[in-house]
């Protein structure tokens, strides 16, 4: 330990070494805590790591004289909270209608398919053939990617008709299969 002034008051404060020791102390209950966050050995070890790393490069954050037991495990949580939104936003596809909804993905294999998803599929297909082709095409245009200012110069239309074809086909698709359990 070392004291420094600050505002004519002595603090007394930890050394680099003293800090490192102290953290490495924490890491059985350290392990533990983030055990019992991600539930997965290997996520834990990782969790742990990154913890670590983090509280050695803010070490300079850390207020002497406080609970650097607290103060860890807070990184930790707040580590394991920020991993968890970034993999959900990974997971996560933004539709960019003027509705904004947002669509988690599964983690799923897009090869294997079941039969009630092969008949679903025909069958929105089906519906959306039978669609006038002024409606038709905008709206396989945006499901394809194509953004409205795109379609609408393609189709040489105004874009809040682009926008309203595809809210109405909408519309009717939804109409048409309700009976159907997607």
């Amino acid at each position: 330990m070392f004291v420094k002034q600050n505002n004519n008051k002595k603090i007394i404060a930890m050394t680099a070494i003293e800090f490192n020791y102290q953290l490495t102390s924490l890491s059985t209950n350290l392990e533990r805590f983030a055990l019992s966050l991600t539930s997965n050995r290997e996520d834990a070890k990782d969790l742990l790591q990154e913890t670590f790393v983090k509280a050695i490069s803010y070490r300079d954050k850390f207020i002497d004289n406080t609970n650097l037991k607290a103060w860890t495990f807070t990184i930790m949580k707040n580590t394991f909270i920020n991993n968890y939104r970034r993999a959900s936003k990974v997971n996560t596809t933004f539709d960019h209608t003027d509705d904004l909804y947002y669509l988690n993905l599964k983690n799923t294999n897009h090869n294997e398919s079941s039969p009630e998803a092969e008949l679903s599929t025909k069958e929105i297909n089906k519906a959306i053939s039978e669609l006038e082709d002024e409606f038709r095409v905008p709206f396989l245009m945006h499901t394809q990617g194509y953004k409205y200012k795109e379609i609408a110069d393609e189709l040489n239309l105004k874009i809040g008709t682009v926008k309203s074809r595809i809210f109405f086909t909408r519309k009717k698709l939804m109409e048409s299969l309700k009976d159907y359990e997607f």
